[in-house]
């Protein structure tokens, strides 16, 4: 949840500093990011399929000690945000209209980022209450197959990004 929240402030960041406009204005630039994006989401979703699917490393063999460290989720958590050109784009539509220009820019940005980092850490905390649960349902089978159908949806939004176009201006 930390890469995640602490991509929405350098997402909502870029945008103040006018990253979102030039990646709307820019073909090339959006290209760059989008295709970097896809390559990331096709790497994870690989991962994901190729994963043995269990819920407990440690249990499926006892010589494995790789269990993610909490520096590999947040790195991922947060590149899978800031790789993708949509949240950019989302942010230079969306953020403009509630900055009154008249004012100072930066207070206005830092609120919309704290309100909506605290908008995103309650949804993606109940998705974790959820997921906590469902472990306790799950046996090892189920999350094999969770895996893959993560996986796979994983290669489609990659394959849906690399098929998506900036809309004309």
């Amino acid at each position: 949840m930390a890469g995640a929240v602490l991509s929405d402030f350098v997402l909502i960041g870029a945008v103040a500093l006018g990253l979102g406009a030039l990646l709307a204005a820019s073909e090339f630039w959006f290209s760059v990011v989008k295709w970097i994006g896809v390559g990331y989401l096709t790497f994870l979703g690989i991962m994901l399929l190729r994963s043995k699917g269990t819920l407990n490393e440690f249990q499926a063999d006892p010589n494995v000690s790789t269990l993610p460290s909490g520096r590999s989720v947040f790195l991922k958590s947060f590149f899978v945000a800031i790789t993708n050109p949509k949240g950019y784009l989302f942010f230079t539509a969306f953020l403009p209209q509630f900055v009154a220009p008249e004012l100072p820019q930066l207070p206005q940005y830092l609120a919309l980022a704290i309100t909506f980092a605290l908008i995103d850490f309650t949804v993606m905390f109940g998705y974790a209450l959820l997921g906590a649960r469902a472990v306790r349902v799950l046996r090892d089978k189920g999350v094999l197959w969770l895996d893959r159908f993560c996986g796979g949806a994983l290669l489609a939004l990659a394959g849906s990004l690399a098929f998506y176009r900036r809309a004309s201006a």
